[in-house]
């Protein structure tokens, strides 16, 4: 008879696999500020370069990746292109980096 509490360490390598996925689209400062960015809604290419001070080609190419990744999605209205957060697993781990780090009784460090 199975143990409960033994885990499924196929179920769990292929989640592992798939937070590694994340963790790894997450380690690069332009994309973790667009997330983070993306967190209060739906913005356009121009109002992110704007807000974040992330230059062309540079926010093009990492807006790229999270599309890529399936994080984001994005919706055309004329000429513009708006993004917003398209994975759950992505909004919940930016929240909690939110809670961590972006709170004022939480600021980073010098």
């Amino acid at each position: 008879m199975p143990d409960p509490h033994q885990l499924d360490l196929h179920a769990m390598r292929a989640a592992a696999a798939h937070a590694c996925s994340l963790l790894k689209v997450l380690g690069n400062p332009d994309r973790l500020m667009l997330l983070c960015q993306l967190t209060q809604g739906e913005y356009c290419v121009s109002d992110l370069e704007a807000l974040l001070g992330i230059g062309q080609p540079t926010l093009s190419q990492q807006l790229g990746v999270l599309r890529e990744e399936r994080l984001v999605s994005t919706r055309r209205e004329g000429k513009q292109i708006f993004y917003r957060i398209d994975s759950p697993e992505a909004l919940a781990v930016m929240q909690v980096l939110y809670q961590q780090y972006c709170l004022p009784s939480h600021g980073v460090k010098a």
